[in-house]
């Protein structure tokens, strides 16, 4: 599986932009601000039908306009699939495969399996428990329909738990009957999405530490470990002991929608205690591993995407990373990167001549 071509018409600040892709290493290449990582966001979307930096699809129209499109044509299971995105404002997005619109967006997901590793992925380290959840639920998504299916029903049943317990507090009137109709429910879709995190988890680290081993030389120890209030103890005894603080504040404040992942280096917080670099290669690393996973599973190599994925990492560092991406293991990548002369110079010694596109600014 790889993308043969994307089109894009004003997708951020590409007002009208086509590109035709060889199916191993693409650069795209130019100074800051011309748009280089908006392309590969627009790769991003005909995976994901979704922006991997702004959640919001009516950000991603360019100011100059009302709409825009992202098109592409891949080359999967010796067949060409092709993929269309458009929305315009004040409407529903339109998603469309061979030209037949999709009823349901999460039968999109896991089509085109893709990793994206990027500098806002430092939000995993530094931002809260929701970014590392989510993290977790992209991986399993590509690969695991029930547990996507799973996932979409509790977090319906958490938003109407919510409703329910605010209810109670405006109204001063309390119904067990009617609070346990929703824990029922929240339970019976958490159990098996618990159960899938964390063989998900078993699999994920070992290879997850192998990476970080490979890139970083062996220098230090890392791990990480799965923060679930369900490890120690069942959801009907959560809802019970948490009863009286829910009422307070008409929020739920048990279930797996709380879960966690706690990021270590030697045994110490990889927040407070990783240099910029050791954050890096944790980061790569766990990318790097969401690949393997997913190539794994689904038997074919994810789509790789690496933004400007060379700052903060000392020479050594992006030697063994290029190493790594460049070996047939892996399929088709596109990396970006501000210096022409340094992408050409990393592959000089490998096997592989990237596709390297200068990226100008529209005029």
């Amino acid at each position: 599986m790889h993308l043969k071509q994307i089109s894009v018409i004003n997708f951020k600040n590409h007002l009208e932009a086509n590109y035709e892709f060889c199916d191993s290493i693409n650069c795209f290449t130019g100074n800051n601000g011309v748009g280089k990582t908006n392309m590969l966001d627009a790769i991003y979307y005909l995976s994901f039908s979704k922006s991997f930096f702004n959640a919001i699809d009516s950000n991603n129209i360019n100011f100059d306009s009302n709409f825009f499109i992202v098109q592409g044509e891949y080359e999967f299971d010796s067949r060409d699939e092709k993929i269309y995105i458009g929305l315009k404002q004040g409407k529903k997005k339109v998603v469309k495969r061979n030209q037949k619109v999709y009823k349901r967006l999460a039968d999109h997901i896991g089509l085109f399996p893709l990793v994206m590793v990027s500098p806002a992925d430092a939000n995993l380290i530094i931002e809260g428990s929701e970014v590392r959840r989510k993290f977790i639920d992209g991986v399993i998504s590509q690969y695991d329909k029930v547990y996507l299916e799973n996932l979409l029903k509790y977090n319906k049943a958490l938003i109407q738990r919510n409703a329910l317990l605010k209810s109670f507090v405006e109204n001063q009137y309390f119904d067990q009957e009617s609070l346990d109709l929703w824990n029922d429910q929240m339970e019976q879709y958490a159990k098996p999405i618990y159960d899938s995190r964390t063989q998900f988890l078993m699999e994920f680290i070992p290879i997850f530490q192998k990476y970080y081993d490979l890139i970083s030389g062996n220098r230090e120890v890392v791990s990480l470990a799965y923060v679930s209030q369900l490890n120690d103890a069942t959801f009907s005894e959560l809802f019970a002991e948490n009863l009286q603080r829910e009422l307070r504040s008409q929020h739920t404040k048990v279930g797996i929608h709380k879960d966690d992942l706690e990021f270590l280096i030697d045994e110490h917080s990889v927040k407070k205690y990783g240099s910029q670099g050791q954050q890096k290669t944790y980061l790569l690393a766990l990318k790097l591993a969401q690949f393997e996973i997913i190539k794994n599973i689904k038997g074919k190599k994810p789509i790789l995407l690496l933004d400007d994925i060379f700052d903060k990492l000392d020479a050594k560092r992006v030697k063994a990373l290029m190493k790594l991406v460049s070996d047939h293991n892996f399929g088709q990548i596109f990396i970006s990167d501000t210096n022409t002369e340094r992408v050409v110079k990393l592959f000089e010694d490998i096997d592989i001549e990237p596709r390297v596109f200068e990226v100008k600014k529209a005029e």
